[in-house]
């Protein structure tokens, strides 16, 4: 059994590694975001690029942050968390690019792990882009 405190404590923690990830978007930190990453993480992007590892991440995040142009606001929520185990939790989030144009949506789902000093990780990311039918 997970004692409330405990898990309270964590889900706070979760949405403030979801926090620092919008925060780095926005920044586009490069080394701000990738702090986030466990070393054997996996990650999806919103147009199906898969990157195993922590060095394919930081790789194709180098390239692309640096020069990513919106005009707007990019947002994070932290709208659902699920813990699968004590240590290990399955998080959805909802990603709102806001433009003149109109807000585009993405929906990740990210698998964060709590690391033995206590702080929670990006383990597995995959974002999914929302279409409007």
């Amino acid at each position: 059994m997970i004692c409330m405190n405990t898990e309270t404590a964590d889900i706070k923690a979760i949405e403030e590694v979801v926090a620092a990830v919008e925060r780095a978007q926005r920044a586009k930190d490069v080394e701000g975001f990738l702090a986030l990453f466990h070393p054997d993480a996996l990650w999806t992007t919103a147009h199906g690029k898969v990157l195993i590892g922590f060095d394919a991440i930081a790789e194709f995040t180098r390239t692309v942050l640096p020069d990513a142009s919106w005009d707007g606001e990019v947002t994070y929520e932290a709208v659902h968390t699920q813990f699968l185990r004590p240590d290990v939790a399955a998080v959805k989030v909802r990603q709102v690019y806001h433009s003149a144009e109109g807000d585009t949506e993405g929906a990740p789902l990210y698998v964060m792990t709590k690391q033995e000093n206590g702080t929670w990780l990006l383990h597995v990311g995959q974002n999914t882009e929302v279409r409007v039918a």
